[in-house]
């Protein structure tokens, strides 16, 4: 079998190798660069906690060592402080790191995996589809044609994939620009990032009045100014008295010592692609949408991507092609992307706009602060994480389910579990392996060694359910669960969403979900029947 192509070796595309190389799928990552990125510390990405811990279970890294995750976020209009948060263990905080820092530790990953060749200096020019695969070919130094199984066009905004797929790439151009500045000082607040509206030395340019500044290690600080509307240059000199000024105001007037390290223009774009499949060819990431308004993250999106597809190239890879599951991919991430920018666009009118309802409704102001602290947080609509609720992978109502804190389709709760081998590990740690998860949630079995509960109760019955699953599984079982009752089984699928919570044991239910997680039957026969693989 023919491995998958992957186009583009930014942070998507190689994390999308690393996760088809952990179930056995085989890729080719055409780098159109040199194999290495230019450091670039004002280029950098904020990542919420289910995608950093992605980006740390693939590459075996503790990302948190070479980013920065905040002690706190705080939000400031003019003078006054709008609103605080502490980050704790039951709050954690989002992982702040220069994108080369990432990329780094995806290719050092890379470098080891045997399953993934990484070809640089090879810009693709043409592909042709059929019925069996595809043909990819490239220039460069190294031209050639390639032959896979599949290709997925992780190759950035001007995406040559999707032009020649001919996919329209609709929406809105310059929605937002900012300024950015990386530079090395002494902040008021170690480790907190800031939001700061309407700084006060700014009250007679109101439309620039915007600025966050985010921490990474070793007293860096990523500095990132709303930019009033139109394409005026920002010129080296704007950026300095920039960078004066707003220190100054920081810190009473008197502008600190600093080493300007990098600085940029940011400008954000919100488009989704019409199609993110095409046969055998998909999109991801900035290929198949842009967003990043209001302090939303793109790559978080795009990581998520990733994860969505690899569990469903997998086994359409070792078992043979899968309409239903292949198309479940665009089905899912573009509702979830379109969602998060049509509330990205209803809220920019009334965030951007010089006046309104802020002068009249009392306490609209703090509102206003705090839907744009969910946006840089990833919370709320303009930030946390999509549910696949309306999922055509979804079972559809069983009748043993029942309702536990995490709603069908959401994303599951990191909790510790007992995995089969009697270690303990948290649930994350499970995914990504192209299983299935069962959990049954079993009050009082951490305090016990495996060998005294794993032979008793429901857990032979459970035992036998699951290995008679159409797709693999893997049994874990945890002493609770928000909102789940003693002896409930929950159904998760490889990318950590949940399918279903059951109440107790219903191998039948529990086999009618699986079934539908993967695509269900129907589908399988009839492909088998047609000879498409």
């Amino acid at each position: 079998m023919d491995p998958v192509i992957i186009v583009g070796a930014g942070p998507v595309g190689l994390t999308l190798a690393l996760a088809l190389a952990r179930q056995e799928v085989p890729s080719v990552v055409l780098d159109e660069g040199p194999g290495k990125d230019e450091p670039r510390p004002a280029r950098t990405v904020v990542l919420r906690e289910d995608t950093a811990a992605v980006l740390e279970r693939l590459t075996g890294t503790a990302l948190g060592e070479q980013g920065m995750r905040w002690t706190g976020f705080r939000s400031v209009r003019r003078k006054q402080v709008t609103g605080e948060i502490t980050f704790d263990a039951a709050d954690p905080a989002p992982l702040h790191i220069a994108q080369h820092v990432l990329t780094g530790a995806l290719r050092a990953a890379i470098a080891d995996e045997p399953l993934v060749k990484v070809a640089v200096d090879s810009r693709l020019d043409s592909m042709e589809q059929e019925r069996s695969g595809v043909t990819a070919h490239t220039r460069g130094p190294g031209g050639t044609w390639w032959r896979g199984s599949y290709l997925v066009g992780c190759d950035g905004p001007r995406s040559t994939v999707r032009k020649l797929q001919d996919i329209r790439f609709p929406g809105r151009t310059a929605v937002e620009r900012h300024a950015v500045a990386a530079l090395r000082t002494e902040l008021p607040w170690e480790q907190e990032a800031l939001l700061h509206r309407m700084p006060p030395w700014r009250q007679s340019r109101p439309s620039a009045g915007e600025v966050t500044a985010r921490p990474l290690p070793h007293g860096v600080w990523r500095l990132d100014w709303l930019l009033p509307p139109g394409k005026d240059l920002v010129t080296p000199e704007l950026l300095v008295a920039r960078i004066r000024e707003t220190l100054a105001g920081w810190t009473d007037g008197h502008t600190p010592p600093y080493d300007l390290l990098d600085t940029g223009v940011h400008t954000v774009h919100h488009r989704v692609a019409r199609r993110w499949r095409a046969g055998r060819v998909f999109l991801a990431g900035d290929a198949a949408h842009l967003l990043g308004a209001l302090g939303t993250q793109g790559l978080d999106e795009g990581l998520r991507d990733a994860d969505n597809l690899a569990w469903k190239l997998a086994p359409a890879w070792h078992h043979g092609h899968h309409e239903a599951l292949l198309d479940s991919y665009q089905t899912e991430r573009r509702a979830v992307v379109a969602a998060r920018l049509r509330a990205a666009d209803q809220a920019l009118p009334v965030l951007r706009g010089g006046g309104g309802l802020r002068h009249i409704v009392p306490g609209a102001a703090r509102g206003h602060d705090a839907l744009l602290t969910d946006g840089h947080l990833g919370r709320g609509s303009l930030g946390a994480p999509g549910a696949y609720a309306d999922s055509p992978l979804a079972p559809g109502r069983l009748e043993g389910e029942i309702p536990v804190g995490t709603a069908p389709g959401a994303p599951v709760t990191d909790v510790r579990v007992t995995a089969e081998d009697g270690s303990f590990v948290r649930l994350r740690d499970r995914l990504g392996r192209g299983t299935l998860l069962v959990v049954l949630i079993a009050p009082g079995t951490g305090v016990w060694d495996r060998k005294h509960w794993v032979s008793a109760g429901v857990m032979p019955r459970l035992a036998a359910a699951v290995t008679a699953l159409p797709h693999p599984a893997e049994l874990l079982v945890a002493e609770e669960y928000p909102g789940a009752p003693a002896h409930s089984v929950l159904l998760v699928r490889p990318d950590g969403h949940l399918v279903t919570a059951l109440s107790g044991v219903r191998p039948a239910d529990l086999y009618t979900a699986a079934e539908a997680t993967v695509g269900g039957a129907v589908g399988r026969q009839a492909e088998a029947g047609s000879g498409v693989r």
